[in-house]
């Protein structure tokens, strides 16, 4: 498969498009100013303690307390509210955190109250960002993703990627990483570290440790609240995740993130580094890829696909609701079962994309073409997890119901990707409503007779839209014979049909625009 990546960055955001075989499959906007991305570290403060929801409010400097819950605090909160601590008091010196003695796992079924206090500093990495009235989601259970490995700290578990089959390979990297991981780290192996050298794995291991380290030398010189360690930027992130061998190019039109970017693909895979582009084109970046294009028929309510099948998608704050329609596509030779399996197998494609490409996360019901054959129901279903199997979020499908109806749930870490595709209408500005006629032309009559009058304009042309001027020319002209016997001249009136219904312009006799 051929992957593409085109960066467009501007003043206020970076819109990074993923192309799989020129088709539009991920879309993220990264924000200049995202001051709460997943993956940053905080130093909060524990504000209230629900004992009702088993969980505590911390004030991470967001309008709205971030949420933190029992479950989230890790098994060895304990250990790592004591580290946390001898680094705010500036003794973290006196113990490694290899040499630290862990204190005993707490229990799944415990109370926070046994763990946190109100006014209490506690180092947190936000897991979901703040979506729609809610604060974001935090975690104690911090986390570091690199190229090859993602580092626990306070763990001991070594967990393998299961996208790696081979038993043999997977072995190899357990004794890899157990050789060189120091005490108290815990390591998930991810897929792209399959086949890699100890090397790599090695320096890859270090990165993440020292990004570690680095945080409790900043400790001891922040007040809660304060972010302590930014994630990389969703940039990076994308190449740090989906980087592989058949991502063959990265096109970007700005040319510091050019040189960042060629930069970070140096660091992380040095035979890639020349995939990197620079774009110069005339026309926009999306534009030229045909991006804007996509967009424009990926996103709103309606979403046709080419066979003429289209789907209804509507959000809700609780879940998303995808209809299939079959649209004209009907083949007169099959049957009706057989229409609707040709038509589900081609909407699931579709609607794995749109899931990725919209970011669409939580609750997704799919109301698929019922079907009566059992057999051709599992085909919709292993068709569903084949096209999803290419997403990166996390993701559960259940078989469709005896309605047609399938449910997924996403993982959903960001607020759902939304892109406008309806333009508000320059004649009524939204309202539906518009100016009646007469009123269009009381307004011309004011602009005709201070072009007339006040600013002496001869030979003057009104461009309006066709109804409107065939409005003006009603009965003998009406309108033309009525100004003529008022300035004393002939005002001609030209029909414009790319004019909006109340558009209109005045021009003189060397036809250019008069501004007034």
């Amino acid at each position: 498969m051929n992957r593409e990546l085109i960066i467009d960055s501007n003043l206020s955001e970076v819109n990074i498009a993923l192309l799989e075989d020129k088709n539009l499959v991920e879309l993220n906007k990264e924000q200049t100013n995202n001051k709460f991305a997943v993956g940053d570290v905080f130093l909060g403060k524990v504000k209230r303690i629900m004992p009702g929801l088993n969980a505590a409010f911390v004030d991470v400097g967001y309008e709205k307390d971030a949420f933190l819950h029992y479950l989230d605090l890790g098994p060895q909160i304990r250990t790592f509210n004591k580290y946390v601590k001898l680094a705010l008091q500036q003794k973290a010196h006196l113990t490694s955190h290899e040499e630290i003695k862990p204190e005993k796992d707490i229990e799944k079924t415990g109370k926070i109250n046994q763990v946190l206090i109100s006014g209490q500093q506690i180092l947190v990495q936000i897991a979901k960002e703040p979506i729609s009235t809610k604060g974001p989601r935090i975690t104690t259970e911090i986390s570091f993703p690199g190229r090859f490995l993602v580092l626990l700290p306070f763990s001991t578990k070594i967990s393998i990627s299961q996208k790696i089959r081979s038993k043999d390979e997977r072995n190899r990297l357990k004794r890899l990483i157990t050789s060189i991981k120091p005490n108290n780290y815990g390591v998930i192996i991810r897929t792209v570290a399959e086949n890699k050298k100890v090397a790599e794995l090695d320096a890859d291991l270090r990165d993440l440790i020292g990004k570690w380290e680095s945080i409790f030398v900043k400790l001891p010189h922040l007040q809660a609240p304060q972010k302590v360690l930014s994630e990389l930027d969703r940039t990076s992130q994308i190449l740090r995740d989906v980087l592989n061998e058949s991502f063959n190019s990265v096109y970007v039109n700005d040319p510091v993130l050019y040189e960042e970017t060629k930069a970070y693909l140096g660091t992380i895979a040095p035979d890639k580094k020349d995939i990197v582009k620079h774009y110069k084109g005339k026309t926009t970046i999306f534009d030229h890829f045909g991006i804007d294009k996509q967009l424009r028929s990926s996103f709103g309510k309606t979403v046709t696909i080419k066979s003429g099948v289209y789907l209804i998608i509507e959000h809700t704050e609780a879940l998303h609701v995808i209809d299939i329609n079959s649209g004209h596509r009907v083949n007169k030779e099959n049957s009706q079962e057989q229409n609707a399996l040709t038509v589900n197998l081609e909407s699931a494609t579709e609607v794995a994309r749109q899931l990725r490409l919209r970011d669409m996360g939580g609750i997704i019901v799919v109301d698929f073409i019922d079907m009566h054959d059992a057999k051709n129901r599992r085909a919709l279903y292993q068709r569903l997890k084949d096209e999803m199997a290419r997403d990166r979020a996390k993701h559960t499908i259940l078989p469709p119901s005896k309605f047609g109806l399938v449910q997924i749930t996403r993982q959903r870490v960001r607020p759902a990707m939304s892109v406008p595709v309806l333009e508000k209408c320059p004649v009524c500005s939204g309202t539906g409503e518009i100016k009646s006629s007469m009123m269009v032309v009381d307004e011309i009559e004011n602009n005709l007779n201070y072009l007339i009058q006040d600013q002496n304009q001869k030979h003057l042309t009104l461009g309006v839209h066709s109804y409107v001027e065939a409005f003006l020319k009603k009965g003998f002209r009406r309108f033309q014979i009525k100004w003529y016997l008022k300035y004393k001249q002939w005002v001609k009136i030209r029909e414009m049909k790319d004019f909006h219904f109340l558009e209109y312009q005045f021009y003189n006799r060397n036809n250019d625009i008069i501004k007034h």
